[in-house]
């Protein structure tokens, strides 16, 4: 019996979501499988347990339910074996997901009907000593405050390019360009693209503009002063100390997105990749509607409560 994996939000409640797709793998013949500390979480036991390493080695796509780090997650999982990821949004952004919750069963039924195909992604190869980590949207070392500021001299391809004196300095996919680097005034670069931007944040001096280097150049970070922290996607792997080296090439095919035909997915990260410049909260901006738009928003939100209502388990 075929496989399908899922990974859920380490925080939120994922059962009603869950319960729909163990709907969809219960009438298709396939095996629905997560991590065993994720099915202890769920309110529902349709749901096979298995250790991390077999989820990754035995599934033959993932559906991510969370957010954009969910689905960085479950590539991150997976790269060394690359398999389909359907990312599916129950988080606030969502840029980086392909369909929201509420087109969850939507995009199941397009997966059934041959209406999905994959787009294939690269990630970030970091190495710190003997240590080596990926990253699908971006490597960052970020001032720690009272340690000082992030203060390197860049390698490329073994020859001496810069040097870099900045709040953070910012190691950015393609995928990754609408993350910090965006948010540090960092292009935005098709996802199709390849190569490794370089964006400072805040720079003091030194290069103060984004940089893209080709697919096949290897960088190299040597701290000359500070003690920033190293966070990969997102998430802190440590700190480093003047005289540490970091290195960074691009895996190209690391990952396989799943895309549903008829999405409005690009459509919708770039609305709100825009609305991140207004200087006003969502909520604010749903005041600015017109008054019937508002009733429209209020009545769908009020249907997407009731169906998560309906998905909740009997007490």
């Amino acid at each position: 019996m075929p496989r399908i994996g899922l990974v859920l939000h380490p925080r939120h409640d994922c059962s009603p979501a869950v319960a729909r797709v163990a709907r969809w793998t219960s009438t298709h013949g396939v095996e629905l499988v997560a991590a065993a500390d994720d099915v202890s979480r769920l309110a529902i036991r349709d749901v096979t347990p298995v250790p991390e390493a077999e989820l990754a080695a035995t599934t033959e796509g993932l559906i991510a339910l969370g957010g954009d780090g969910t689905l960085l997650g479950a590539m991150r999982l997976v790269a060394d074996r690359p398999v389909p990821v359907l990312g599916v949004n129950f988080g606030r952004l969502g840029f980086l997901t392909e369909v929201e919750g509420a087109e969850l069963e939507s995009a199941l039924q397009a997966m059934t009907e041959g209406r999905a195909t994959t787009e294939s992604r690269a990630c970030l190869v970091v190495t710190r000593g003997e240590e080596e980590y990926l990253a699908f949207n971006d490597a960052v070392l970020a001032r720690v405050p009272g340690a000082g500021l992030v203060e390197a001299t860049m390698s490329v391809a073994g020859q001496r390019y810069g040097h870099y004196t900045c709040d953070a300095l910012i190691l950015a996919t393609p995928m990754g360009s609408t993350a910090y680097n965006y948010a540090a005034g960092g292009p935005v670069v098709s996802p199709s693209a390849a190569g490794i931007l370089v964006t400072p944040s805040a720079p003091l001096n030194g290069i103060s503009r984004s940089l893209l280097l080709g697919p096949a150049e290897q960088l190299e970070l040597e701290l000359t002063a500070g003690s920033p922290a190293m966070e990969l996607d997102g998430v802190l792997t440590g700190r480093l100390e003047p005289g540490e080296v970091v290195a960074a090439r691009l895996r190209l095919d690391a990952g396989r997105l799943v895309r549903i035909e008829g999405s409005r997915a690009a459509a919708r990260s770039r609305v709100k990749l825009s609305l991140l410049d207004l200087p006003v909260l969502p909520q604010e901006l749903v005041e600015l509607l017109p008054p019937h738009l508002r009733d429209r928003l209020g009545s769908a939100e009020s249907q997407a409560s009731a169906a998560r209502t309906d998905d909740e388990p009997p007490a």
